[in-house]
């Protein structure tokens, strides 16, 4: 057998292990339609942690005050901030008796660490049901808590939400941007729903106190400086206590970074914790990776060599085909449908960048989360 068919039918491989991944782990989750009725309003400490967010503070803070909810409290927790932060804070409280403050001073032990952070404002709470969102992020109705907290059950402890972000024409990085979080999120929900959650965004979350302190916080991974969110969510949940919300009404949007050298710092951080990830997940996540960045190499390979033209271009439609279904079901159900036809593309450079910044984690982990 020559060189070449032995790469055509490696691709042939890769290209099964693709649609294996998009029919039985993505599209299930596609195609399912939303339960919207919502419960009585149970009693949620809303948590946000913020670090030199005095702007976004004073955007944001009054869309979560004037949510449609009758029971809840505001947890605002002031991570050593240099500039106004505090002060904005401190104003909001003055009119609202809802909001608590957490000042934390600047520790050298913990300096730089969001964990240590959140783990006192999730101590001073009141509440046993947490809802936690960024500075950052404005809730896309005032419906947001309600559909987030209707999650709750006596056998749910964990609500995995949606983060979207802000659109921006004319800007290939904001489609960038949003294609890679529709994609994430197409991954941990479709998990989820299978029974194999293995993170969540800590931009719209919910979890219980008791799960919390159960699990002895974040002490597993503290000195890390990511992974408040997704590590946490990989350690404690599991096929019974984690369920999904991602009715519109309960999503949150963010303001999506402008320049690709900030993007490629944040992405590092993400990235620097699935090593940290539970074996299977990272086996999970990594063959569907590797079997991506494969198919995209071999394609190409294969097509510069001309070799059995005819199926290779078929087997590529196949693929395509499927992935945009599954793609254009989930980009539909998260307001994203404007990015479908942009997918080919999308990917290509997605996976090329992950690829660059997987290598430049090996030489360096970024240390701060701000």
């Amino acid at each position: 057998m020559s060189f070449t068919a032995i790469l055509f039918f490696a691709f042939v491989v890769i290209v099964v292990i693709q649609i294996i991944y998009y029919f039985v782990f993505f599209f299930s989750f596609a195609i399912k339609s939303e339960d919207i009725r919502l419960k009585k309003h149970i009693p949620v400490s809303v948590i946000i942690c913020a670090k030199n967010e005095a702007e976004n503070l004073e955007n944001n803070l009054p869309l979560i005050l004037e949510q449609a909810y009758t029971n809840f409290e505001l947890v605002l927790i002031n991570d050593g901030s240099s500039d106004e932060t505090l002060e904005v804070m401190k104003k909001f409280k003055a009119k609202n008796d809802i909001i608590k403050i957490v000042d934390v001073k600047t520790n050298e032990t913990f300096w730089g660490n969001k964990k240590y952070a959140l783990t006192l404002g999730i101590k001073a709470s009141t509440n046993d049901f947490l809802v936690f969102t960024d500075a950052d992020c404005k809730p896309s109705s005032d419906k947001w808590l309600a559909h987030i907290s209707s999650r709750f059950s006596n056998e749910k402890a964990i609500v995995l939400g949606y983060g979207a972000y802000a659109k921006k024409k004319f800007s290939f990085l904001n489609q960038l941007i949003r294609f890679e979080t529709v994609f994430t999120a197409l991954q941990y929900f479709s998990y989820a729903k299978l029974g194999l959650p293995y993170m969540g965004v800590g931009r719209n979350m919910a979890y219980r106190k008791e799960v919390f302190f159960n699990n002895n916080g974040f002490n597993s991974h503290m000195a890390l400086k990511s992974g408040d969110d997704d590590l946490f969510i990989n350690e404690i949940a599991n096929h019974s206590n984690t369920e999904i919300c991602v009715t519109k009404e309960s999503f949150t949007i963010s303001e999506p970074k402008t320049s690709f050298k900030d993007w490629v710092l944040q992405k590092r951080r993400h990235i620097s914790t699935a090593k940290f990830y539970k074996a299977k997940h990272q086996l999970l996540l990594g063959l569907f990776y590797v079997s991506q960045l494969l198919f995209w190499i071999l394609a190409v390979l294969l097509l510069i060599l001309n070799y059995n033209w005819q199926w290779l271009l078929a087997l590529i439609v196949l693929r395509f085909a499927i992935q945009l279904l599954s793609f254009g079901f989930t980009a539909k159900k998260l307001n994203e449908a404007n990015l479908i036809f942009s997918t080919p593309a999308l990917e290509l450079f997605l996976i090329s960048t992950q690829l660059i910044i997987f290598i430049a984690n090996l030489i360096a982990i970024p240390k701060h989360w701000k």
